[in-house]
């Protein structure tokens, strides 16, 4: 080990952890893109393909001389359905196990974030280096037993239980003191009730155990039954959603993602109902041409036929 290597390990076993994230930044800085001259290259079609590549050709579909009209015409809010669009593909590529159409797809994905950040790059915000070091540094932080001076003997829980600490700190930082502060509007709600009851917990504001949510079911039920009858359909439509939150705390409490349960519920559905069509279509018919009385003695068949095959 040279007299510099020496020197430089002896001062990182007392560099604090913000210092850490710094040095580390300024060693990965200069190999943090492909280079490439401008004079004499076309980062199109002379740099190997990767990120400075797709940079570059988002830079050019965004440019105001000769660019693309649709993606010059586009914000942060008309692209945002596509990005989350994208991260359901991702999702449903990973679910059917098409590892070809998951590489695919996550390149979808990347390109939203460099089309998000291309369009704060034109506004003068930041562009796609930032984006990266930001989420470079905040892995960084949220790691400190990986990255820094703490011990990486830690049970998973414990590493939960101190990520959680790490991104309570952000949130303090970012001035977001509540504990519900933070969690994103734009989930899907299942995933966010949940969310919002786990913070709630955190701080004590829970049912003891699941035989109190049941009886909670029991009584939105109940008020549900009676607003059909006797309420308006405004207030039909809040004792229901009271219902769904309510349920989606027992799925909480026993351990259930309710997201995730409600998704594989809609594929089993999706595919005891195909077999349906299915053994109608070998009759001749289409499910328009049936009754509720025949296509229910179907499903309880593809109901059976999936029991037999799973033992």
């Amino acid at each position: 080990m040279s007299a510099d290597n020496a020197a430089a390990e002896n001062e990182g076993a007392t560099v604090g952890h913000g210092a850490l994230v710094a040095r580390l930044f300024a060693l990965a800085k200069p190999c943090c893109a492909v280079q490439f001259d401008h004079m004499t290259q076309d980062p199109i079609h002379d740099v190997p393909a990767g990120i400075e590549q797709l940079l570059e050709i988002m830079r050019r579909l965004r440019d105001p001389e000769g660019g693309c009209p649709w993606d010059i015409e586009q914000d942060f809010a008309t692209i945002s359905p596509y990005t989350i669009e994208e991260a359901y593909e991702v999702d449903d590529a990973i679910a059917r196990g098409d590892m070809e159409d998951l590489k695919s797809e996550l390149g979808d994905l990347l390109f939203q974030s460099v089309f998000q950040a291309q369009i704060a790059a034109d506004k003068g915000l930041f562009d796609f280096h930032d984006v990266a070091q930001t989420i470079a540094a905040k892995m960084i932080s949220r790691h400190p037993h990986v990255f820094g001076d703490e011990s990486n003997q830690k049970s998973p829980e414990q590493q939960t239980v101190d990520w959680e600490k790490e991104k309570a700190k952000e949130r303090a930082r970012r001035g977001e003191t509540r504990v519900l502060d933070g969690v994103a509007m734009g989930l899907p709600a299942l995933m966010r009730a949940q969310k919002l009851q786990k913070r709630a917990a955190r701080v004590g504001f829970d049912w003891p155990d699941a035989s109190h949510v049941l009886d909670k079911i029991r009584e939105e039920a109940a008020e549900l039954e009676e607003a059909r009858d006797t309420l308006t359909q405004a207030e039909v439509f809040e004792e229901f959603g009271d219902l769904l939150f309510v349920v989606v705390n027992l799925g909480r409490h026993l351990g259930v993602d309710a997201e995730e349960a409600l998704r594989a519920c809609n594929a089993k559905f999706t595919r005891r109902f195909n077999a349906v069509e299915d053994a109608l279509a070998a009759r001749g018919k289409a499910p328009q041409d049936s009754d509720l009385a025949e296509m229910d003695a179907l499903w309880d068949q593809a109901k059976e036929a999936e029991k037999r095959a799973k033992t």
